[in-house]
């Protein structure tokens, strides 16, 4: 079954004069804690009817995304590379160059092939990414490359974020992912941020200011 976003990608081939089409995406620029993660993904194709069940990582359940993460990062011939930045990468970079350093990370080892054409999701192609590059608005909805990637980074972030849950217990890390819940919030409220939560972001830098704390 060939996906809809595969026709997306096979006209940016032609239009860009490239065989190597890369989807990039993010996932984890809002949370309160935790870090940004990108994903570069490449389908080869000879394999894209294999993924026509692809779609934008915030269309599909979590047990579907769980799915596909485990086809695209299994034998299937998919090529990929995962990047991320820190919490404290982001404090000092800010979220945006934060998220494209995780996107120069993620892209790596398509660095050295000559006519590989990077497809970014969003509107801002990434500073200083050495290879030929365009972004895509809404391009997880356009792109399977795009699409793929989305996923890549979504359940990657998501399995990091339930390993913080052991290693950081009572704020609810699995659950909300590090998101700005009801609950996360009265967590951060009870315990105090921990050393993976986003100090220049506006609930946590409140509470630093407001009990005058530096953990």
């Amino acid at each position: 079954m060939f996906s809809p976003l595969c026709a997306f990608d096979k006209k940016q081939a032609i239009a860009h004069e490239s065989n190597f089409i890369v989807g990039i995406d993010e996932a984890g620029r809002g949370p309160l804690a935790g870090p940004v993660v990108a994903c570069a993904c490449f389908i080869p194709p000879s394999i894209v009817q294999d993924f026509g069940d692809v779609d934008d990582s915030k269309k599909l359940t979590e047990a579907k995304r769980e799915k596909l993460f485990a086809r695209l990062t299994g034998e299937s011939g998919v090529i990929y590379g995962v990047g991320f930045a820190t919490a404290e990468e982001i404090d000092q970079l800010n979220i945006l160059q934060a998220t494209f350093l995780a996107m120069r990370r993620a892209a790596q080892k398509f660095l050295q092939i000559p006519d590989c054409c990077a497809l970014i999701d969003g509107p801002y192609t990434v500073k200083d990414l050495p290879m030929k590059q365009y972004a895509v608005i809404d391009g997880d909805a356009k792109s399977l490359a795009i699409a793929s990637a989305s996923i890549i980074a979504k359940v990657t972030r998501d399995h990091y974020m339930e390993v913080l849950e052991n290693i950081y217990p009572g704020y609810g890390f699995a659950g909300h992912k590090g998101y700005g819940t009801a609950k996360h919030l009265a967590a951060l409220r009870s315990l105090g941020p921990c050393a993976e939560h986003r100090r220049t972001f506006g609930p946590v830098r409140r509470l630093l200011t407001n009990t005058n704390t530096l953990p």
